[in-house]
C-alpha cells in the first residue's frame, strides 16, 4: 500500500514520520507544500497517480487561527478547497482520505463532551473552513475518515508547550487563562490512532481524538512547568477577556473519544503521562 503524508514537515506529519520503520509493509511519500501544492488540483492527480496512491494522510492545514480571521481565501484553499482535490484523487482510485479536522467546528458552548454526532456550529474562520473541508470530503470519497482533535503539541515545530517552557524561563510572571476547557492532544499519540486505523482498516466517518481528561490552559500551565523543573515563574490565571484575541476560542471544547476507542479497540493515554513523555524527550534534546 502506497500512502501519501501532506504537510510532514508540521507537527502530525513529523510523527507520523517516526512511525514509518515499524511498518515496513508500507511504502510511505512524504511532501510539503515544495513537494506537493495540495491547492493544486492537477498537481495532486498526477502525484498521486505517479505513485498509485491508495490512502491520503492529510495533515496539511492553515492552522493560523488569528490570521486566518483577515486570510479567509488563503484558509479556505488550504482547510476546505484542498480536501476536496485529495477527496476527488481518492475517491477516483478507490482509496482512503484521512483528513485531520479541529474541535473549532464546534462553538464551545458545551458543558458536555461533544460527541460526533453534535451539529457543527463553528465561530471563526479558521473552524468554519476546516468544516468545510470535512464536509466536501465526505461528499466526494466514501472512504474519508475524519479525525477532529484539539490543543495539538509535540515535540516538532511550534506549539504551546514548548512556549510555555521558553515563556517560564524568561519570566518571572505569566497570565494564563482559566475559563477555556479542554483536553490537551500529544501528537504522537494521534500518529499512533492513524497508524492503528490504516492497519486494522480504515473505517469511514467523524471520529474525535484528544488525550484523555480535562483541564483549562491555566492548569495545563502549571503540569508544563512542574515537569520541566520551573519553578521561579508565577503562573495566574486570567479571564479570556483580558486575552482578547481576532479569533474566537471555545471556552469548552472537550470531545468524547467513545466511538474511536471502540471502533479501533485502542486505550487513549492521560494527558499529563503523554507531557511528561514529550517534555522528557524535549530536556534530553537540550
Amino acid at each position: 500500500m502506497n500512502i501519501l503524508i501532506t504537510g510532514c514537515n508540521g507537527q502530525l506529519g513529523n510523527e507520523m514520520q517516526l512511525l514509518e520503520a515499524a511498518n515496513p509493509q508500507y511504502q510511505f511519500f512524504n511532501t510539503d507544500a515544495k513537494e506537493l501544492d495540495i491547492t493544486d488540483k492537477d498537481a495532486i492527480n498526477s502525484y498521486v497517480d505517479t505513485h498509485a496512491i491508495d490512502v491520503i494522510v492529510n495533515c496539511a492545514a492553515y492552522t493560523a487561527v488569528d490570521k486566518a480571521e483577515n486570510d479567509r481565501q488563503q484558509a479556505t484553499a488550504l482547510n476546505a478547497e484542498a480536501p476536496a482535490y485529495l477527496a476527488a484523487a481518492m475517491s477516483r482510485r478507490g482509496g482512503a482520505l484521512i483528513q485531520i479536522s479541529t474541535d473549532y467546528v464546534f462553538d464551545g458552548t458545551h458543558h458536555v463532551p461533544y460527541v460526533e454526532t453534535d451539529t457543527p456550529c463553528p465561530d471563526s474562520v479558521y473552524g468554519s473552513t476546516k468544516l468545510a473541508g470535512e464536509i466536501a470530503a465526505q461528499h466526494i470519497c466514501p472512504r474519508t475518515m475524519i479525525i477532529r482533535t484539539a490543543w495539538l503539541y509535540s515535540t516538532f515545530g511550534n506549539n504551546f508547550v514548548k512556549t510555555m517552557i521558553r515563556l517560564g524561563r524568561e519570566k518571572n510572571e505569566l497570565g494564563v487563562i482559566f475559563d477555556q476547557i479542554g483536553s490537551p492532544t500529544y501528537a504522537a499519540d494521534l500518529a499512533s490512532l492513524i497508524m492503528t486505523a490504516i492497519n486494522k482498516g480504515i473505517v469511514p466517518g467523524v471520529y474525535h481524538f484528544s488525550n484523555e481528561g480535562v483541564i483549562s490552559w491555566y492548569d495545563f500551565t502549571k503540569a508544563i512547568h512542574r515537569i520541566a523543573g520551573i519553578k521561579d515563574c508565577h503562573v495566574r490565571p486570567i479571564h479570556t477577556e483580558e486575552y482578547p484575541t481576532p479569533a474566537k476560542r471555545p471556552h469548552y471544547s472537550v470531545l468524547d473519544k467513545t466511538k474511536v476507542k471502540q471502533t479501533f479497540g485502542i486505550e487513549v493515554p492521560y494527558w499529563e503521562d503523554s507531557l511528561e513523555d514529550c517534555i522528557k524527550k524535549l530536556l534530553e534534546a537540550e
